[in-house]
């Protein structure tokens, strides 16, 4: 059991970069994480790791160790998950990334619930409106909101989430008030972006078919929350998911601009890899996320 524990922490410490991360992502200490990563390398007789001035890489042999240690871990885990679905009890470890609003708003409220209904499971939620590989980043679902790109996963769809441009009562008396889609090109446009982002254009559903729009603002962030607040302290217009937006449209914090051409609507839906279909715990996961976030849009 040492040796396997050993491997495990060796794989995470290689996809996540660092001891003390890898180390936190299974519970345990830098200095218990540290020790695992030296009695492998004791045992294989060498080297695994090199520090940067950033992070840990590994050696060659190292790289070599990983390809096949990750398959063991895997195979591992998907032995574990059988033997839980026998026995009708689901445990074990659920990796979930989400964008930020969806996260905090849909997703992280209901994560407690589904481990008190299922207390051999646990949940390591990851924020962030950045792009996820799931295999890459070892996750075991993403939830997204736009369209899908990765035919290689299985999609489950939550629901068809409205988009709303809006901005703040103070910048609109101070900047005027958008009257046909053309006139955002002169408007201060708070953008979400990262490197691969999508958002360069804004596409708004016109009478006549969709209108593109490379629009532009003086300052963008890869925090989806950032644009809100900024949306908010009345610095630009920001576009939405409706379900994000609606109390403060509600209360008239923020006004809703061109609801004649609203933006282009956005799929909510999860992401998982096809190896997953037969793991209890995704299973149960998902089929929890779904109904429940489902309930909360139509409550919205």
């Amino acid at each position: 059991m040492p040796y396997l524990e050993s491997i495990k922490v060796f794989v995470r410490v290689v996809e996540l970069g660092s001891i003390t991360s890898g180390g936190r992502d299974l519970r345990l200490t830098p200095a218990v994480a540290s020790k695992r990563i030296k009695e492998l390398e004791q045992r294989l007789g060498t080297r695994l790791l090199n520090r940067t001035t950033r992070k840990l890489v590994p050696t060659e042999a190292g790289r070599l160790f990983y390809d096949h240690a990750r398959g063991v871990v895997a195979s591992l885990e998907d032995a574990e998950a059988a033997i839980a679905g026998l026995e009708g009890k689901p445990r074990g470890t659920v990796r979930v990334t989400a964008p930020l609003g969806v996260g905090r708003r849909l997703v992280a409220p209901l994560v407690p619930l589904f481990c008190e209904a299922h207390p051999g499971v646990e949940i390591r939620l990851r924020l962030s409106d950045r792009r996820v590989d799931l295999f890459e980043d070892e996750q075991d679902v993403a939830f997204f909101l736009g369209q899908p790109q990765d035919s290689t996963l299985k999609l489950r769809k939550i629901a068809d989430c409205p988009r709303v441009l809006c901005a703040a009562p103070a910048y609109l008396a101070r900047a005027g008030v958008p009257r046909v889609p053309q006139d955002l090109l002169t408007h201060n446009c708070l953008l979400l972006r990262f490197p691969r982002s999508p958002e360069y254009f804004w596409v708004l559903d016109g009478p006549d078919g969709p209108i593109k729009l490379e629009v532009s603002g003086r300052f963008d962030t890869d925090e989806g929350d950032v644009l809100l607040d900024w949306a908010l302290g009345g610095w630009g217009i920001v576009m939405k998911p409706r379900f994000e937006v609606a109390a403060h449209l509600q209360s008239g914090a923020l006004v809703e601009i061109l609801p004649d051409t609203p933006p282009q609507g956005a799929l909510l839906g999860c992401l998982y890899p096809h190896r997953k279909l037969q793991d209890p715990k995704v299973q149960r996961f998902i089929d929890f996320m779904l109904r429940h976030c489902r309930a909360a849009l139509e409550r919205s």
